[in-house]
């Protein structure tokens, strides 16, 4: 018997670790994280609202 595997397919992306990503290529990509509250609307600060 031989020891090597044969594949007939890539390995599936679910089951792969996704490669290192640091933070500061995190924030390259994405931009700097946003706050999960949507800040009130141009009327809503104009009017004092919330």
């Amino acid at each position: 018997m031989s020891s090597q595997s044969f594949r007939s397919s890539r390995p599936d992306g679910w089951t792969q670790p996704r490669p290192y990503r640091d933070a500061t290529l995190r924030l390259m990509t994405h931009g700097p994280i946003q706050p999960m509250e949507e800040e009130p609307g141009f009327l809503a600060r104009l009017f004092g609202l919330r």
